[in-house]
């Protein structure tokens, strides 16, 4: 069972592991930014070089299919995910340009589709323009000070949707690296709580409102 922060009430308490095993209820109601964020620290040139590389492609989110098989099997995920994330996005064009952008930059970063759904959830609900008490900008919540480290210097384009997400996946990315694969301490990282379980164990569990998987 996920552990609960401290500190809050039994009703409160509740509503959060009603969360992890009601998508639709969840998706449905008003969240905030999750209050946590990333802490600058400081990187070697080629570590920073490395990371203003990722950021800078712009390519188009534009899926690439080597098979008919592979193409079918993103069209049946971009199915069954866009009914699942309908209560947060009720038009069919932004669930869609949201979710192939998601998969694009996920996939571009190495990361489990439904992992970085699953830190979406937690981190903003799904809004394009959340900001933390922390300063953290945009679906997955990065601070204003990567814009600077790795990026333009403009912390404004943190609300552009492709910018957004690729800044996150690239950041979730090193922080994994970092981590030497420990996905329970770069989610702390990524939090700004490296250690304490509440944060891994919240993203773990909206995790599983994203998997997918084929029946035979």
């Amino acid at each position: 069972m996920p552990a609960i922060p401290g500190g809050l009430s039994r009703r409160v308490c509740l509503r959060f592991l009603s969360a992890l095993s009601a998508p639709a209820a969840w998706l449905a109601a008003p969240q905030t930014a999750h209050a946590g964020g990333q802490l600058e620290e400081p990187l070697m040139d080629s570590v920073r070089t490395a990371l203003s590389s990722a950021i800078g492609n712009r390519a188009p989110p534009e899926p690439e299919f080597f098979s008919t098989e592979s193409r079918l099997h993103y069209l049946r995920w971009l199915t069954a995910m866009s009914d699942r994330l309908r209560y947060r996005k009720p038009e069919w064009g932004v669930r869609h340009e949201f979710l192939q952008t998601v998969w694009y930059e996920a996939k571009r970063a190495g990361l489990e589709v439904s992992l970085v759904l699953g830190l979406i959830q937690v981190e903003s609900g799904f809004r394009k323009f959340a900001v933390s008490s922390v300063g953290a900008r945009g679906y997955m919540q990065v601070m204003p000070f990567w814009a600077r480290v790795i990026g333009d210097g403009d912390p404004g384009k943190l609300f552009h949707m492709q910018t957004n997400l690729r800044y996150g996946c690239v950041i979730l990315r090193h922080y994994i690296d970092r981590e030497q694969g420990n996905l329970f301490m770069a989610l702390g990282r990524y939090n700004g709580s490296r250690g304490r379980a509440p944060y891994p164990d919240a993203v773990f569990g909206a995790q599983r409102n994203w998997s997918f998987s084929e029946k035979p």
